[in-house]
Order: structure tokens, then sequence, then C-alpha cells
């Protein structure tokens, strides 16, 4: 183990007197040498105990002087054995470095939607910032890209459908690897639009041989879609035909008459509008007010070997969260995230998506203020809904024990416990009432539920 931090130091040491003046005599300063050197090739837990006892020490004597003058009285050995008497030092540096990131410079890939709000301002914002890390947000192209970026650990974490961690943990369409959805991104925040040319088609029984888009297989969009077609009486694989367009898309899809109209997420339903090239049919909240949309979701190798890092990122995105819930904050996040680096759109099409207050393309202003709105729990039945809805249409099959599945993969426990950091208040209750298009559903029966559909594949 090496003596001194420098060279510069053994020369010092035989010097007459104390270098620095800290010191009553050049044997006090060699002493604090050796410790100071000690400490520098020492483990991580010697560089938090000296970030703690400087923490204290300061705390003790605001002023320069006031300090320099208690240790040159005492000695700083003497200081901080005295001080660690009535400050449990120890206990203090044990928390410290349970709390810090292992790692800082992160990459979280999103898609460029009003869904990765909290994701994408906790940069610009400094949410990230403040939970100490370095966070890149990047904009990627479609969802089986940031699929397959997180899964070869491109990305640390990512912006998901909340059905997708679901999905790559049960091996549906990609090869089962254990994920997590700790947060939810958004709730509501879709729509169902239609191009201008079927403004008289407002009835779904209609709408046979119509070409549908949603972003993904492995989507709400999808399931939301399917049951409110299913529900008029429209088959959704053989009565009309469902493509998987990337959001980014949409719109020049529906410009060019390739689709008559999809269930996508905002500011997509909007830009339409904007654009003069499609109307709001009936937003997703219609169909179920309160379903989860998007989600953050990591590798649970990631949340086991980094933790603190998981805690951290989880605290910043939550934190976002809560910023983005209120009402009084929408225009400013509007204006954080339109920019290109972000959605890209005009901060008045981005501003009617988030206030609520938005054109619907016929010709009418309408006012939801949860047209989108932002709570990051990740109820357990969310999940099991969601894997009733992957069985109903042949996404997986076989024996599925629901709940142990969405237990593993949206973890309430650690959101309420990060939520009560950030000074939030998780929900008391462990469960939630969901109701989609008038019909309630018992998460406790979810083979149940899917026989009592008229309509399905499994």
């Amino acid at each position: 183990m090496a003596l001194f931090k420098n060279p510069y130091d053994a020369g010092r040491l035989i010097r007459r007197g104390c270098d620095c003046g800290r010191h009553e005599s050049q044997s006090a300063h060699e002493r604090a040498i050796r410790a100071e050197a000690v400490e520098v090739s020492a483990s991580e837990d010697g560089r938090y105990a000296r970030v703690v006892e400087n923490a204290v020490m300061r705390a003790l004597f605001p002023q320069d002087e006031q300090r320099r003058f208690f240790l040159k009285q005492v000695g700083a050995s003497t200081a901080m054995a005295a001080i660690s008497s009535l400050f449990p030092i120890a206990a203090a540096t044990e928390v410290f470095a349970q709390a810090v990131p292992e790692k800082k410079d992160l990459k979280v890939g999103f898609i460029p939607i009003t869904c990765a709000t909290p994701i994408i301002m906790a940069s610009p914002m400094g949410f990230y910032t403040k939970h100490g890390l370095n966070v890149e947000v990047i904009k990627t192209a479609g969802w089986a890209v940031v699929r397959d970026k997180t899964i070869n650990k491109e990305y640390d974490a990512a912006h998901m459908l909340s059905p997708m961690p679901l999905a790559i943990s049960m091996g549906a369409g990609s090869n089962p690897i254990p994920y997590t959805m700790p947060a939810v991104e958004n709730i509501n925040g879709q729509a169902i639009t239609l191009a201008m040319k079927h403004k008289d088609k407002r009835d779904p029984k209609s709408w046979k041989g119509f070409k549908f888009a949603v972003p993904f297989d492995y989507s709400m969009h999808n399931y939301l879609l399917r049951y409110y077609l299913a529900e008029n009486g429209i088959d959704p694989d053989t009565d009309v035909q469902i493509r998987a367009v990337p959001p980014p898309e949409m719109v020049a899809n529906l410009r060019a008459d390739n689709i008559d109209g999809f269930l996508a997420p905002d500011p997509v339903n909007q830009r339409a509008v904007f654009d003069g090239v499609g109307f709001i049919h009936i937003l997703s909240k219609e169909i179920w007010d309160g379903h989860p949309c998007c989600a953050f979701a990591a590798s649970r190798e990631f949340v086991t070997q980094t933790p603190n890092t998981y805690a951290a990122l989880l605290k910043a995105i939550i934190d976002a969260t809560a910023f983005a819930s209120k009402a009084e904050n929408r225009k400013q996040i509007a204006e954080a995230i339109a920019p290109a680096n972000y959605l890209n759109q005009p901060v008045t099409v981005v501003e009617q998506v988030l206030t609520g207050t938005y054109a619907d393309g016929l010709g009418n202003i309408k006012r939801d203020p949860k047209r989108i709105d932002f709570d990051p729990f990740p109820w357990e039945g969310f999940a099991v809904w969601i894997l009733t809805q992957m069985k109903r249409w042949g996404q997986i099959k076989g024996e599925v024990d629901y709940a142990k599945v969405a237990r593993e993969v949206f973890l309430q426990t650690d959101t309420a416990k990060l939520m009560q950091e950030v000074g939030l208040t998780p929900p008391a209750s462990g469960s939630k009432t969901i109701v989609v298009m008038g019909k309630t559903f018992d998460a406790a029966k979810p083979e149940d539920y899917i026989k009592s559909f008229a309509i399905k594949r499994s």
C-alpha cells in the first residue's frame, strides 16, 4: 500500500514545522497525511466516510475559520472521535454508501409520443440530475428497436408499451427474458382516429373491410382496439385488417390512404387533426377510463445488479410523473418536450393533448383535462387484464399463472416505497377497480373473463 498520495508529500515531511498550518507539530501533520493516504487507497466505504465526516463538520462549523480553529486545537482524530460519540458516523456512512448509484451515466430509449412525457421531460427539466444521474434520452424509431436495444444492453432502460415487459418475460415475440415494469408512464392518452372521408361512418358496425394501424402487436392500443371492435360485433382478425405501424409514420399513412384509421398514442391523433387528414372518433379513456398506456421498463438484471442506480432512475421518473400530473404544469412541459430532439411537434399540438382542450377535427372544441394523465403506480390488476387479452387473441397459450407473472413484472412494492421517498402517497389499497366498456374485470378470475367473450381466438 502506498504511503503517500504523490512524491511531493515525502519531501514536505522532512521539513521543520507544519506545511499546511493546520497542525500544531510536524508529527501531527504526518499522522494526518498517513491517515489521508490510507483513505485514498482504501475501499469505497472509506471515501463515503470522509464525505459524511466533512458534511457533519461543515454542519457543526459553517464558517471555515471556526472549523480550522477547532481542528487545530484538538486535532482531526480527536475531533472526529468526539463528534462520533454524538453523531452515528458509521451508520450514516452505511446509508450514504447504499444510496450512491453504481452507474451514473445512463442511456434510456424513448419513442417520440406524449406517453413518454415523464421520461423525456426529466432530462431538460433536471429531474435526472436532481437524483444524481446523467441520463441521455435517445429518440428511437419503433418499439421492436426499443425492445432489441434494451435486451442487447445498448439502453440501460426504456420507455415501453406496458404489455411489452410481460411479453418479453413470457417469451411472446422474443426469447423469454425476465423484465420489470416498475412505473406506468401515463394513463389514457390514446384515441381512435379515422380518415376524413369516414366522417359519416361513426358506427363501428359499418367498419368491415377497414384497415387499421396500431403501434405494436403487444400494446394497449391493439388490445383496446380489438376490444372495441369485438364489442361492436366486428371480428378484428377477419372483418378488418390491423397492422403495426410506428407512431411517427401513422399520419403519413393516413394521408396516403394506406389505412382508414388508427388507435394511436398522442400526439399522433392531434397531429392528424392539425394536418386536416383525420378526426378523433373516440378517446381511449371512453373505452376504459384510467387505463395504463406506456411504461418505464428495465431488465430484472439491471434492477438487481445496480439497485441504487435503478432506485435513483425510478425516483427521478416518479418525481417527474408527479410534476406532470399537475394541470398547471402542462404548458411548461409542452414547451420542454415539443422540440425536434424530443417530439418534433408544434407546441400547440402538444399543448392540446396535455391540457385536454383540443379540436376534434369535426369543427368542435372539446375539453377533457384527463385526456391524458400521469400516475406511476403499476397495479398488478393492469397486468392481469393485459395477460387475459394476450391469451384471448392467441399471443400466449397454455396455463398462465396470472398473479405470479403480474407480481414479478409489475413492481407495486418498489414503486410504493419510492413514491414515499419523493414525498408522494402511494395507494392504500392493493387492488383497483377496472371497468372496460361497462364490464367490470375481476383479476381473481381471469379465465372466466376470457370465456365470457363471444369473439376470441383462445
